[in-house]
């Protein structure tokens, strides 16, 4: 008994006959990605921090001792796969189902059929749920009580970072594995297993396939084992042969021809999203103009709204250049308003010089950080009045108020410092100059500032 798409699907009846024959056309047609995914833990490939040698995951399986599990990760990394390789191991009754196509009386009649299941026979029920972020809430809270109790075992795969996109009680009860790109090694040795494997594979065609072809799908799928596969079918069938036997030369003139244009995956609302933004922003911060300009490359490559990325990089030229090089926020308006106006793609131009400058400028957030003080004490503390002194003396009646009296002007005293002047009425110091970049001669006038007005106070 399994589940496809959502729908409960038996071989009990000549329909159902009818329907396993079907299945198995339609599986002698499968693409060969699909066709080639491992069958057994030890057959997949990447994934060595939780799947390798006494890594948890396989220290989970080998102990059969299965809990629910997410597994979260860009296309074409294994989640699947590695879904069925567990459905093969686990003696447990195996349903599969896709986020997108799911409904909660789906998902109550398995929950159904689990716990009968479980009652006659003793064993479990692993709910494999493919694009775990299309299940909404409702279809999410129907699967905690089973879930918890441990009726069922959810196994979910999804591209979306699951602490966003999947009910935190439902993540409480479960071990998330997050996979990452396939490595180009890994990718080639696919393309090996795919071009001599003669039962799922290539391998009774008469192929020989170039390094160098096999290395440019390996580069250009960014890890994608799927879309590797899939540009090595088509590359391969597409070529003109006469029966099985005659030599099919796969080169790196085929393999460009069958994966034309790199995909670069990107969220604009997703982790992509965020996860670039902030790689570009720190390494701004952290001057490497080399690592800067390839996110601020990547981003714009991938589609990112050129504002955003001027909205940063302005940003940025104050919370983390500040007064250190104050032409840098002069900079960062100059490059907003050229991207508002002129838009892609000769707007990069702009930000990369932008992206540049900043990185290669003296960093200092002593402004920054005498706002954020500032604004703490001004929530958290007992609000400071303004100095009688110093308020507003310019409408009738505030003589009568003492509005400004005691003032001294500054341009009256030595060096254009008053020498007893209250700005503040209480003791405090927000802003602390580095001595990095114009910032140090800030400093430099503060130590002098506060020498006279103590030299003055004296005399």
């Amino acid at each position: 008994m399994r589940v496809s798409g959502g729908t409960l699907i038996g071989y009990n009846t000549p329909m159902d006959l009818f329907r396993e024959s079907e299945d198995a056309a339609i599986a002698a047609y499968a693409p060969l990605p699909v066709r080639m995914r491992p069958r057994c833990v030890d057959d997949v490939l990447g994934q060595d921090e939780f799947l390798g040698p006494g890594k948890m995951l396989r220290r989970i399986l080998a102990a059969g001792s299965l809990s629910s599990l997410i597994f979260y990760g860009p296309p074409g990394t294994g989640k699947t796969t590695l879904a069925s390789v567990i459905a093969a191991q686990c003696d447990c009754e195996f349903y599969t189902l896709n986020g997108a196509s799911t409904s909660v009386k789906d998902v109550r009649a398995i929950i159904e059929r689990a716990r009968a299941t479980l009652a006659s026979s003793g064993r479990r029920t692993v709910a494999f749920i493919d694009e775990l972020h299309r299940f909404n809430r409702s279809q999410q809270d129907v699967l905690l009580n089973d879930v918890e109790n441990g009726c069922i075992i959810l196994v979910g795969a999804t591209t979306e970072n699951p602490y966003f996109t999947v009910n935190t009680p439902l993540l409480s009860r479960s071990t998330i594995f997050e996979f990452s790109p396939l490595g180009q090694e890994h990718i080639i040795e696919l393309l090996t297993r795919a071009i001599t494997d003669t039962q799922r594979g290539l391998g009774e065609l008469n192929i020989h396939a170039d390094d160098d072809a096999l290395a440019h799908l390996a580069n250009i799928s960014d890890g994608d084992a799927r879309r590797a596969l899939t540009a090595l079918e088509v590359g391969v069938m597409s070529q003109p042969r006469v029966g099985k036997k005659q030599k099919i030369v796969f080169n790196l003139e085929a393999a460009q021809e069958s994966i034309q244009t790199k995909v670069i995956k990107y969220d604009a609302q997703g982790d992509e999203h965020y996860d670039a933004a902030s790689a570009l922003i720190k390494s701004m911060r952290g001057s490497d103009p080399d690592a800067a300009v390839y996110w601020l490359a990547r981003m714009l490559t991938a589609g990112e709204d050129p504002r955003f990325i001027a909205r940063r990089v302005a940003i940025l030229a104050s919370e983390d250049i500040g007064n250190a090089d104050p032409r840098a926020m002069q900079i960062a308006a100059s490059a907003y308003t050229i991207t508002e106006r002129i838009g892609m793609p000769e707007c990069q131009l702009t930000l990369a010089q932008a992206v540049i400058y900043m990185a290669c400028a003296p960093k200092s957030n002593a402004s920054a950080m005498a706002i954020w003080t500032a604004s703490q004490d001004v929530k958290n503390r007992r609000t400071v009045q303004v100095p009688v002194s110093i308020k507003d003396a310019h409408y009738g009646g505030a003589k009568k108020l003492g509005r400004g009296e005691g003032y001294q002007y500054s341009h009256d005293h030595p060096g254009g410092v008053s020498p007893d002047q209250d700005y503040l009425g209480v003791e405090a110091e927000y802003y602390k100059p580095t001595d990095r970049g114009y910032e140090k001669h800030m400093g430099a006038y503060l130590d002098w500032a506060k020498k006279l007005r103590t030299t003055d106070k004296k005399k």
